[in-house]
């Protein structure tokens, strides 16, 4: 594959930015600011197609809000970096600068004084402090421009999730290959880290091998513990495909027969994901559908037993808007991307979870995963 080729894969076309840029500048303007200065990190991945990290010289997009041509500030030694970007072929201004320079200043040039600028909430206080000082006044938080622009996925990115999630399914349909008795949790979880890669994501974001106990700990990552027969395992594992999207997908694997006691249990927490996800359509609160999963539970005497928000947001980030939790009236619409995956956890014992992807439909949704949910016995 050519250099230019590999770029190109690794984002989308450049159509798709400069529609994003356009609607960033026109939120930020409806927010009454005027311009959005975004440094590394998801949201300057989403508006340009940057990889950048975040160092301690300042990089930045500057998008004004009065449709003017964004610019991005960046160090001349990083310059090269930008070309994986559609920054080139965006037609932005591109301002670099070298040590002894005040990049501060630099942004400051671009923007009208007094101005209302905002700014992502991963900025750096090493860069919003003397940003502030530059600009006359502190910048606000961009949360909800940024919100309203990554919320609500475009047919590129709802492809990039597809891709994402087929990929991870294809890893769950491997475990057979590593995870029995008489393994480590860590040697399984080495296992899979690398079937993730070989299926084509460009890494292993994290993974969860979780066996009996260690099962009830929801954020259990991995140990020494061996696997044992009769284990109750919970596999979470994801991570991103190019350009960037994440999968993230959870499947309960039993090592022998289980218990009459677990698969009665199981089969609640199997209700409850499927209540889950029918209750997802346009126009339903997040909170409606943390409380479809939750009902389900508690109608069987488990509710104790469920102690974690019922979804998250996923995209360019693991975990971002929507959060399907109670208390988030949000109301769903077509687009919407995030994880359904209630769980039920018996401390000193075993847990279980069920975790797949949906994107909002115009009637419903799409699950991205399509492995099957039953407590696989191996």
């Amino acid at each position: 594959m050519s250099a230019s080729s590999e770029s190109s894969a690794a984002r989308f076309p450049t159509a798709v930015y400069a529609d994003r840029l356009r609607r960033a500048a026109a939120l930020t303007a409806a927010a009454g600011l005027d311009a959005l200065l975004i440094t590394p990190g998801p949201d300057l991945k989403y508006l340009v197609g940057s990889g950048a990290a975040s160092f301690e010289r300042l990089t930045c997009l500057v998008i004004p809000a009065d449709g003017g041509t964004p610019a991005v500030v960046v160090p001349t030694l990083e310059l090269a970096g930008l070309g994986e970007s559609a920054v080139a072929d965006l037609g932005l201004s591109v301002r670099d600068w070298v040590d002894g320079v005040d990049p501060y200043a630099l942004v400051g040039s671009l923007l009208p004084t007094p101005g209302r600028t905002a700014v992502a909430e991963a900025m750096p206080a090493l860069h919003v402090i003397p940003l502030s000082a530059a600009l006359g006044a502190p910048p606000v938080l961009a949360t909800g421009v940024l919100r309203e622009l990554r919320m609500v996925k475009d047919a590129a990115e709802i492809d990039a999730l597809r891709r994402a999630g087929a990929a991870i399914d294809r890893v769950h349909a491997r475990m057979g290959e590593w995870l029995r008795a008489g393994r480590t949790e860590a040697a399984v979880a080495a296992d899979i880290a690398a079937a993730i890669v070989e299926e084509r994501h460009t890494a292993a974001e994290f993974v969860i091998v979780g066996s009996g106990p260690h099962g009830a700990d929801p954020h259990h990552e991995v140990s020494d513990r061996v696997i044992a027969d009769g284990d109750v395992v919970v596999i979470d594992i994801g991570g991103p495909v190019a350009p960037g999207y994440n999968s993230d997908s959870t499947r309960t694997y039993s090592i022998g027969e289980p218990t009459a006691e677990v698969a009665e249990r199981f089969a609640a927490l199997e209700r409850a994901q499927r209540a889950a996800v029918d209750a997802v359509r346009p126009g339903v609160t997040a909170e409606s559908v943390d409380a479809a999963a939750r009902d389900v539970l508690a109608g069987v005497g488990l509710a104790q037993a469920f102690v974690h928000r019922t979804g998250h947001g996923i995209g360019l980030s693991v975990h971002e808007e929507p959060y399907i939790v109670a208390g988030n009236r949000i109301e769903l619409v077509a687009g919407m991307a995030f994880s359904i995956e209630p769980g039920i956890y018996f401390r000193g014992s075993w847990g279980a979870r069920i975790e797949d992807i949906v994107v909002v439909t115009a009637d419903g949704c799409e699950p991205m995963n399509t492995r099957p949910h039953g407590l696989t016995a191996l």
